[in-house]
């Protein structure tokens, strides 16, 4: 089996997401996309963190009905700073993976350097990097040096998105609909446990719209 690994906070997902995943599975042509929300972060502290069991609920409702798509805690269940190559490690160990895929956008791409075990990292995985505007494949290239090889990159497009998760809890936090930015199920379960400062007093339905 052919697996794409798409890794990040989820600090909520959102629209754009499912879109890099699904852009990353038909590009590809991977058999599943695994996505895996982090438990604590190894280079950054998250903002406005409601701590990764809740992640990864929100993960579960985003990815979890669409068949091309699985949602691993193993990251969180390990517990501690998350570093891909322990995750690579864990998942190229198992019989029913062949190839893992790593996705990555090209800000991640070209920070790979600076990771842990990098060269060991583009052993364990083949490297696929959304290419947009910002971060064309030459200076990713670049930027990557002779860490890894042209043979280990893939490059696939991404349609431009303009939604992050700092937007979708900047607007929870006023009070703004989130609706149309994260699936539905986010969106009320934002709403029902009062995330990113969401109204408690609203219903899930009347916090989504």
């Amino acid at each position: 089996m052919r697996i794409g690994l798409l890794g990040g906070a989820f600090n909520p997902p959102h629209l754009g997401h499912l879109i890099l995943a699904q852009e990353a599975f038909v590009q590809l042509e991977l058999d599943r996309v695994v996505l895996m929300p982090y438990g604590e972060p190894s280079h950054r502290t998250l903002e406005d963190d409601p701590g990764p069991d809740a992640r990864l609920t929100m993960c579960e409702y985003a990815f979890g009905a669409d068949a091309r798509f699985a949602v691993s805690s193993l990251e969180v269940d390990r517990g501690g700073p998350a570093y891909t190559v322990d995750t690579l490690r864990a998942l190229t160990a198992r019989d029913d993976v062949d190839e893992v895929v790593l996705i990555l956008g090209g800000d991640q791409a070209a920070s790979l350097g600076s990771w842990r075990a990098p060269a060991e990292v583009l052993s364990l995985a083949v490297l696929a990097v959304a290419e947009r505007d910002e971060w064309k494949r030459a200076s990713i290239a670049e930027s990557l040096g002779s860490l890894c090889s042209p043979d280990r990159v893939r490059f696939f497009s991404m349609p431009r998105v303009d939604i992050s998760s700092s937007l979708v809890r900047s607007r929870a936090r006023d009070g703004l609909p989130i609706r149309y930015l994260v699936p539905d199920k986010v969106a009320n379960y934002v709403g029902a446990q009062s995330l990113y400062g969401a109204s408690a007093s609203r219903s899930p339905a009347e916090a989504a719209r």
